[in-house]
């Protein structure tokens, strides 16, 4: 496939804008339509970026011919139905994590993809950090093991705004979105399936309906641990720091950058041909869809953390 990726972009919040701003550095790629709830908000995202086509309709979209491939940064309820619709539309699609809230729901959307032979992935980006791949590489090589991951997911979030402090129309989740990234991180570093988890929470937020602090552990078919501590109510710093503790080292990588247990800077810049994660996934969608293969991160390949978060929320709920 040699000829220009033309996609349609759903959802123009702080995350859409991240991935139009790393598809600009990707050749033979343009988007051609924004899909978003606000249209006079979802025109004026559309002008800065040179995208002709803009609508508050995802069917609109989806309808348009030269569509080859649609990016889905949708509220979180959505995901499913809408990587449903895309890839019966005929559409390769990448659906921003997590790919749903109910495991039923993806492995409907497993099913639909195997039939379809279109590519679909979902954004687990910390599959595509520089850090988290630096680590890959030195696994993949054998040159370092873990024996255990010690993870903290940390925000300030007590009201319903996104990360460009607007407010958001759905609720955000520490299970099955913030959760589901390190749940598959950790079986994907460790090339090894997990194999035991438990959850504990704190009490659910009066008005947003939702624990606002998690801890989870995971154990790995190989004998590898990981812990797991996420919260709304931490205030400062904010964000996710993995602790990657192995038989060679310990290594501490905050989103794309990387040091040892002692703080000493590793530098990453050569991993890959960016430093930003999102770009490096974008790269990745578009590579599988010019090379008619499976990306890293494909609905078959992270449905299994799924199945944890499922069992995890059966037994929160239990």
């Amino acid at each position: 496939m040699s000829k220009t990726i033309k996609v349609a972009l759903a959802g123009a919040g702080a995350f859409g804008i991240k991935h139009l701003d790393g598809i600009k550095n990707i050749d033979g790629v343009e988007v051609v339509s924004l899909i978003s709830r606000d249209i006079e908000k979802t025109k004026e995202v559309a002008a800065q970026y040179g995208i002709a086509h803009a609508t508050t309709e995802l069917d609109e979209a989806l309808a348009l011919k030269e569509v080859d491939a649609v990016i889905l940064c949708t509220p979180t309820q959505m995901h499913a139905s809408q990587t449903l619709a895309c890839l019966k539309a005929g559409k390769h699609v990448q659906v921003e994590i997590p790919l749903c809230d109910v495991y039923k729901e993806g492995q409907e959307v497993l099913r639909v993809q195997k039939e379809s032979g279109l590519v679909a992935m979902v954004g687990h980006t910390r599959r595509f950090n520089p850090s988290h791949q630096w680590v890959n590489n030195k696994i993949k090589a054998g040159e370092f093991n873990i024996q255990q991951m010690d993870v903290q997911t940390y925000f300030f979030r007590r009201t319903n705004m996104n990360a460009l402090g607007q407010a958001r129309s759905w609720t955000d989740h520490l299970l099955w979105h913030h959760a589901a990234h390190t749940v598959d991180l950790f079986a994907y570093q460790c090339g090894s399936p997990i194999v035991k988890a438990n959850a504990v929470q704190g009490p659910i937020h009066p008005t947003l309906g939702i624990a606002m602090d998690m801890s989870i552990q995971l154990k790995a078919a190989n004998g590898a641990i990981c812990t797991l501590s996420l919260s709304f109510n931490n205030d400062g710093p904010l964000g996710t720091y993995f602790r990657y503790i192995g038989d060679t080292g310990t290594y501490l990588a905050r989103y794309d950058d990387l040091y040892t247990g002692k703080e000493e800077k590793i530098d990453v810049s050569q991993v890959a041909v960016s430093m930003n994660g999102i770009e490096l996934q974008d790269r990745e969608f578009f590579a599988a869809i010019k090379e008619g293969r499976e990306p890293n991160s494909s609905i078959a390949q992270v449905l299994p953390c799924y199945q944890v978060l499922h069992d995890l929320e059966q037994q929160l709920n239990g």
